[in-house]
């Protein structure tokens, strides 16, 4: 395993003003999935993880945008791709999302974060467009799905719960600080509230709401449950798969990929340092774009000229 630690800039500036271009595609099931497209070169689609869009991205485009073509769809329920929930959700349409855009853009290599690290395997697994794919910390849950407290969430959302709901999904993802444990139910939901009145009075600039973000969740635990703890089908990868991870993310994330190392057939495994699940995202949102960029430029590129 390589392990790589933050350091200087690379790449292009990620304050580089270099405008998007702006398109869509339609899924099988009718759903349209927008995206912003930047750069020049191979094509590389950068999918989203949870509580996320586009813009969270910015500064990873920025810095990939010098040597490939990237595009940056929003996934559905969320952005640009307005969908509404429902409960015959599957990974399978999330997949369909993404070999629209494959088509459209001749794209052979994807990026994937969290849930949408979950996506970019799938993809890899069952569409041959897919020549090499890089996942940041797909969350498998080898030791047993979190059923319970995903239907918690799921009923909070239905309820409108939201601060309720917000404080289930740190419980499910385990990324909050250790010593948030320690604190009771009512106190965290009655400091999420005001929180929320706080996004909503502010504003969130770039970036969505999270009161807009925290129901397409649903669509992300729904992958959760559907795919379990079970990584043996990923047996057929054909693709070259890059395992990414950060030194301060949760165990059971880099039990993931301990445990995806020794099923992927072609596989690269980087470890990078000082920084946790968050670093793909901007560096606002506590992300290490440039030292991210570093290892997938390496990876895209280590077949050419």
């Amino acid at each position: 395993m390589v392990t790589e630690a933050r350091s200087g800039r690379v790449g292009r500036s990620s304050t580089s003003k270099e405008p998007y271009a702006a398109g869509a595609v339609t899924s099988r099931d009718g759903t349209t999935i927008g995206y912003r497209q930047i750069g020049r070169g191979p094509g590389v689609i950068l999918v989203q993880g949870a509580m996320g869009t586009a813009a969270n991205y910015d500064q990873l485009a920025r810095a990939l945008a010098d040597d490939f073509t990237v595009y940056l769809p929003d996934r559905r329920g969320r952005g640009m791709s307005p969908r509404e929930y429902d409960a015959g959700h599957s990974i399978e349409r999330e997949v369909e999302d993404l070999d629209g855009l494959l088509s459209r853009s001749g794209a052979e290599l994807v990026f994937g974060l969290s849930s949408g690290a979950i996506i970019t395997l799938e993809a890899a697994r069952a569409l041959p467009s897919v020549r090499k794919a890089a996942v940041y910390e797909p969350p498998f849950y080898l030791e047993g799905v979190p059923i319970d407290e995903i239907a918690r969430f799921n009923d909070e959302i239905r309820r409108g719960q939201l601060a309720s709901a917000l404080v289930t999904v740190s419980n499910i993802v385990r990324l909050a600080p250790g010593f948030l444990a320690a604190v009771p139910r009512p106190l965290l939901a009655l400091a999420t509230r005001g929180f929320l009145r706080l996004d909503d009075r502010r504003g969130s600039g770039q970036y969505a709401p999270v009161r807009e973000l925290l129901p397409a969740m649903r669509f992300d635990f729904k992958m959760v449950v559907d795919r379990g703890g079970s990584i043996t089908s990923f047996k057929a990868v054909e693709a070259e798969i890059l395992l990414l991870g950060g030194t301060k993310s949760p165990r059971y994330l880099k039990n993931a990929l301990d445990a995806l190392g020794t099923i992927l057939p072609r596989v690269q495994r980087t470890e990078l340092e000082g920084v946790g699940h968050e670093a793909p995202w901007n560096a606002d949102r506590g992300g290490s774009p440039e030292l991210v960029a570093r290892s997938l430029r390496g990876f895209f590129r280590e077949d050419r000229a």
